[in-house]
């Protein structure tokens, strides 16, 4: 017995066609890669070029100095699915000492000293060297365009930069060249431009064409990484840091990131980690990133029949929410930047185990499973904190991540981009960090640092530790899926710690109830609370939920009943989900993308 779509929850119809589709968080960016794709480009060149549109047109979001990871599958090669691996690590000088030295006893949440090494430009610029087919300059001039002739302000935009005003007058001043005219923050619809960050792109451009005619298309994209890695961007961002600046915690540092930094990072492919459900491979990254944690839930979830695990239901809601803390415990407790022991974590018996936990009521308990062999990392669990060096109610503006507060109040976080072509390439990535309020712009860039370091704990011990060299685990998690070894469905969304939890939503219904992804993204969406956030100030809700109100008095009212602590968010107002597939039988393409916020967009034809 299985499920399928209420009348009410389908809005759209999931767009078709045969030679290229492209889905993202902005419809610039699903401009740009259709652009490509219309061009003769292929899903990876799409994909680039669409990513540093976002940089320009969504910089509330993510930026240059962010991070990302993808997962895509190469039809020309027999690889199988991969991961691109954009996540930077922690600089040499980030030791716990030396934070904890400085007064701090989280890693602040905006700042400098927030930063891990930038890693999203190189992972683009490898994709497009190893995997695509156009020129450097062809691919960037979409975003140079924009970043120097202009674009819109979304209102989000403007949101944003208002929220972050003062801070950028009185700290950042940088930051309010940059983003503010007489003080005061760009008007929905306003043209905004980056001349800084277009001169970026040009020099970045200019690297490999001053190699001559005689170089190749992989040595020019080649030098424009060695000048990002090693040369004008390393050399102006660590000179840059070096000057103290207020971070989150109300207190004014200086950053460590330098210039040897950049140079040791380069970014990488690697084997995604798949499991099987229901008949499909679900593809994502290593337990270096939050994504492993997806895939324990699923193995969870298996072992219950179809209608069991509806998320329209309340039983099927509360079941899901309840396989989520048990894996996100998991999260917490062993995954990290190094050896994770997933072939018990994914493992059908511990999942049985952890199964068994799952009973009529709501668990408001961390409750991490026993690895042999391992002792569980207990994170600090509070519930609120006030740092220190702030008065009593004052906060820092511009910090944390998550897509959502705790009310259910929509904030700003990340982007995701999905492409799919007509020669069966297709790719999942999340591009994130660097938004404009993490640290102070580097005038000659045009951009500022990320704050991934965040998501590190200053307590010894944990997984998750801020260590030199190590990457934070963070929460950019993509998602491919396949049948019978071909990719059938590239999915991802923005939103910290809900990303996974709205995508495993999307998979089903999709996979078990049968809805096209467009009734999958239309759906009701809902998430916990109960695991510690992944973002400064780190706190956690026990026992808490999130849900839409469009899921039902009824079945909120049972939910309760069970002892959830539930969050009515609106009638849409979780995820902003985009997906696209491919049915391997008859070569035709889809796409989908979230009327949630009015900002997704899905093109192709």
């Amino acid at each position: 017995m299985s499920f399928t779509p209420p009348a009410e929850f389908t809005t759209r119809p999931t767009l078709n066609g045969s030679f290229g589709m492209s889905a993202s968080t902005h419809w610039l960016a699903t401009a740009s890669a259709q652009a490509v794709l219309e061009r003769g480009g292929n899903a990876f060149d799409a994909a680039v070029a669409g990513a540093f549109v976002l940089h320009v047109v969504e910089p509330h979001l993510n930026g240059p100095g962010g991070d990302m990871t993808g997962v895509f599958f190469d039809a020309s090669d027999e690889q199988g699915p991969r991961v691109l691996m954009g996540q930077g690590p922690a600089p040499a000088g980030a030791t716990a000492e030396h934070y904890l030295g400085e007064g701090l006893e989280l890693v602040p949440g905006s700042g400098a000293l927030a930063t891990a090494v930038p890693a999203a430009v190189d992972a683009w610029l490898l994709l497009l060297e190893e995997h695509g087919t156009w020129e450097l300059g062809d691919v960037l001039a979409f975003a140079i365009g924009y970043a120097r002739d202009g674009h819109a302000a979304l209102p989000r935009v403007s949101t944003t930069i208002e929220s972050v005003r003062e801070l950028f007058l009185e700290h950042w001043p940088s930051s309010a060249e940059l983003w503010l005219e007489d003080g005061e923050a760009p008007k929905p619809g306003a043209i905004i431009r980056n001349e800084a960050y277009a001169r970026t792109l040009d020099r970045l451009v200019a690297a490999g064409t001053e190699l001559g005619e005689g170089a190749s298309r992989e040595e020019r994209i080649e030098a424009a990484r060695s000048a990002w890695g090693e040369g004008f961007v390393a050399e102006a961002a660590a000179e840059f840091v070096k000057a103290p600046h207020r971070h989150s915690s109300g207190t004014d540092h200086a950053g460590v990131i330098t210039r040897d930094d950049f140079a040791a990072f380069r970014a990488s492919t690697e084997d995604a980690v798949t499991i099987e459900f229901r008949g499909y491979t679900i593809a994502k990254t290593g337990a270096w990133g939050q994504g492993p944690a997806l895939l324990q839930t699923l193995q969870i979830l298996a072992g219950f029949d179809d209608h069991e695990i509806d998320p329209s239901t309340a039983e099927g809601a509360h079941r899901i929410i309840e396989a989520q803390k048990l894996a996100y415990a998991d999260r917490e407790a062993y995954y990290g930047d190094h050896e994770v022991p997933l072939d018990v974590l994914l493992s059908e018996e511990y999942a049985g185990a952890r199964r068994s936990l799952i009973t009529d009521d709501a668990s408001a308990e961390y409750r991490p499973g026993i690895v042999p062999g391992l002792t569980p990392f207990a994170p600090p669990l509070r519930t609120e904190y006030q740092p220190p060096a702030l008065a009593a109610g004052e906060r820092i503006a511009g910090v944390g991540e998550p897509t959502v507060q705790k009310t259910g109040v929509t904030k700003g976080d990340t982007c995701h981009i999905d492409v799919v072509d007509r020669f069966g390439n297709m790719i999942s990535a999340t591009p994130s960090g660097g938004w404009l309020q993490s640290s102070p712009v580097i005038p000659e860039l045009g951009f500022c640092l990320g704050s991934r370091l965040q998501m590190t704990w200053l307590e010894a011990g944990g997984p998750s530790s801020l260590t030199p060299g190590k990457r934070p685990r963070t929460t950019l998690t993509p998602t491919l899926v396949l049948k019978d070894g071909e990719p059938v469905m590239a999915l991802g969304s923005p939103g910290g710690d809900q990303q996974d939890q709205w995508q495993l939503l999307f998979l089903l219904r999709v996979i078990v109830g049968g809805y096209t992804m467009q009734e999958a993204i239309d759906a009701p969406a809902l998430h916990t609370t109960s695991i510690p956030e992944s973002f400064w100030p780190r706190t956690w809700t026990p026992g808490g939920m999130v849900v839409e109100d469009r899921l039902g008095t009824e079945v909120i009212e049972r939910l309760e009943a069970m002892g959830h602590k539930v969050t009515r968010a609106g009638d849409w107002a979780l995820g902003r989900l985009s997906s696209v597939g491919r049915n391997p039988e008859t070569g035709e393409l889809q796409a989908a993308a979230n009327p949630r916020g009015a900002q997704g967009y899905a093109a192709g034809r």
